[in-house]
């Protein structure tokens, strides 16, 4: 690991401050601390509207002359120390980074500035830890950036060789980043070319950092699944009891095509180690009728709503599961959750997802073919679903809450 020289670094360059002037916002029409990120409809190539609602379970909210317009496309977004972040990925192009608090049930915008475009980030302490990842075998170096966010300064900087990491010739593509205590743990795939191939696709492993100083502590690997997560999906979850899961889609390709003869399944490293449990392994595809897991939301209690896919639906690249199934890590069972649209019905699901963890309850946003989308609470408890706000003029992408 290299650590530049150009420590406490600020934003000021490219940073912003809001003003009543350039805010170019106007007072919601359902004020409220729900934030639904909504692409507007019949239209391509658009940015996002954040859009506030006072709740998820009832309702309707519109993007008609509503919202909160963002700056570009492909945005992405995580919320932490009370603060909502709107990141945009600027395709190998420096990305904005705009940061709201919430007043009054209204978005007030407090900076905007350009990062570089970054692949994986998540709340570690005070910060947001950004990682710029390398997809160039012959350039391996990864960057990351830590953005206080308290004083919204780039803190610190550095850099990993992301091939020298794997020790397999393969560069390690990061899929999401996780505070463990004084720890980041990185779940990474190993990758041999910008289309994310591999020659290793039945392996699972994770880069621990000590986050101080983001020195590499060591690497776990697991040959029992194929890698944890998957591109900007957060494959990794950290237990009230300290304990740590992280689930596999056995989504690996090997020259464009699905590799992985391991099962969709989730792993253990038990609180207070460093090492993947080998007493453990829940195979979520014999468990479930063949399905793969997607994405989860994480409800409290040892409890998961995920979205998953059928094997008859798991497709290469990055696959979107279309159906809900409630997940215990500890009883090691999977169920379907009734209540959906038909699933034929379904363009996508949200996979950015929003949990009060009281051990039972997520919000999920479900986008239909007819172009109509809404809010739906699952219950993980009764494992059913029932339709809750409908959200006009747009495809929910995130859902989240911000007090």
């Amino acid at each position: 690991m290299k650590l530049k020289s150009t420590l406490a670094l600020t934003i000021a360059a490219g940073m912003l401050l809001a003003s009543c002037s350039d805010m170019n916002e106007t007072t919601p029409q359902n004020p409220g601390n729900y934030i639904l990120t909504v692409s507007p409809a019949a239209s391509t190539g658009v940015a996002d509207y954040l859009l506030t609602a006072p709740a998820l379970d009832t309702g309707t909210v519109s993007t008609n002359r509503n919202g909160v317009e963002q700056d570009g496309t492909y945005r992405y977004y995580v919320t932490h120390n009370g603060k909502f972040f709107s990141m945009l990925y600027g395709q190998g192009n420096p990305g904005a980074v705009t940061a709201y608090n919430m007043q009054g049930g209204k978005l007030n915008k407090l900076t905007n500035f350009q990062t570089e475009t970054v692949q994986a980030f998540a709340p570690v302490n005070d910060d947001l830890l950004l990682m710029k990842i390398s997809r160039s075998l012959t350039a391996p170096t990864s960057s990351w950036y830590k953005v206080n966010t308290n004083s919204l300064t780039i803190t610190s900087e550095g850099t990993v060789n992301t091939l020298d990491l794997t020790g397999v010739g393969e560069l390690a593509h990061f899929t999401w980043l996780k505070q463990v205590g004084t720890k980041v743990f990185a779940p990474y795939q190993t990758i041999n070319d910008r289309s994310f191939n591999t020659k290793y696709p039945d392996q699972a492993s994770i880069a621990i950092f000590n986050y101080a100083d983001m020195k590499l502590d060591k690497v776990i690997t697991d040959k029992r699944a194929s890698f944890i997560g998957m591109y900007f999906t957060d494959g990794l979850s950290v237990q009230e009891s300290g304990d740590i899961y992280g689930f596999s889609p056995a989504a690996a390709t090997t020259g464009g095509t699905l590799s992985s003869t391991k099962p969709s399944a989730i792993l253990k490293i038990k609180s207070g180690t460093t090492e993947f449990d080998q007493s453990y392994f829940f195979d979520v595809e014999a468990a479930s009728s063949g399905m793969s897991i997607t994405s989860w939301l994480y409800v409290g209690n040892n409890t998961y709503i995920v979205n998953a896919a059928a094997k008859a639906e798991k497709t290469t690249g990055f696959p979107a599961g279309k159906r809900v199934g409630i997940v215990n890590v500890v009883d090691k069972t999977y169920k379907a959750v009734t209540g959906m649209p038909d699933i034929a019905s379904i363009a996508n699901l949200t996979t950015n997802n929003y949990s009060p963890k009281d051990g039972k309850t997520g919000y999920v946003g479900v986008n239909l073919k007819d172009g109509t989308s809404y809010i739906y609470k699952v219950d993980a408890s009764t494992q059913t679903a029932t339709r809750g706000l409908k959200v006009e003029g747009g495809t929910v992408t995130a859902v989240q809450h911000l007090n």
